[in-house]
C-alpha cells in the first residue's frame, strides 16, 4: 500500500497520520490539513446516512498522479490522501488531506489545490441517504469553477 493513499472503511486518527507525514523529514517547517466530514444536512435535506463507492486500483493511481502534480507544482515536500469508503453516518469523517513543506504558503496552496482536485476528479461515487430515499450526489459546477482556476478543466465540464 502506498504510503500517500488510502482508501479505506476505517476511520482514521489525525495525529497519527501527521505523524506519519512528518516522520523523518526534519526539513518540514509546515503542515497544512483538510478534513471532509459528512454533513447533517445538504440540499435542505437531511441526510441519514452517505454511502462512498470507488473502483480499487483506479482510484489510488489516480490520486498518486494528483500527488505528483501537486509536488510538481508547489514547493512540498510531501502529501498523503486518506478517503473513507462504504457507510458513513452523520459527523463521520470522509477524507483527509496532508501536505508537509517548508513553508505554509505552499502547503496551504498544495492542500487546497488537491482537494479541489479531489472533489472533481478522482473516481468516486456518493449516494445519500434521506427519509425520502436515496439519490445519487451530482458533481456541482462550483466545484468544477474551483479546479479551474488551477488550469486543470473539469471532465464533469460540458
Amino acid at each position: 500500500m502506498s504510503e500517500r493513499v488510502s482508501i479505506r472503511h476505517a476511520d482514521f486518527d489525525l495525529s497519527a497520520e501527521v505523524a506519519a507525514l512528518r516522520a523523518g523529514d526534519g526539513g518540514v517547517g509546515a503542515v497544512a490539513t483538510f478534513i471532509g466530514t459528512v454533513r447533517e444536512r445538504s440540499d435542505g435535506q437531511a441526510i441519514e446516512r452517505m454511502e462512498l463507492e470507488h473502483y480499487p486500483g483506479m482510484t489510488e493511481t489516480a490520486i498518486e498522479a494528483m500527488i505528483d502534480d501537486a509536488l510538481a507544482r508547489f514547493d512540498i515536500r510531501a502529501a498523503r490522501v486518506v478517503h473513507r469508503v462504504g457507510v458513513l453516518e452523520a459527523g463521520d469523517q470522509i477524507v483527509l488531506v496532508a501536505v508537509s513543506s517548508a513553508h505554509r504558503g505552499p502547503a496551504f496552496l498544495a492542500c487546497e489545490f488537491l482537494m479541489d482536485y479531489l472533489k472533481t476528479q478522482a473516481p468516486f461515487w456518493k449516494k445519500e441517504g434521506t427519509a425520502e430515499g436515496a439519490r445519487w450526489v451530482d458533481a456541482r459546477a462550483s466545484d468544477d469553477a474551483a479546479l479551474e482556476r488551477w488550469g486543470i478543466e473539469s471532465e464533469n465540464a460540458g
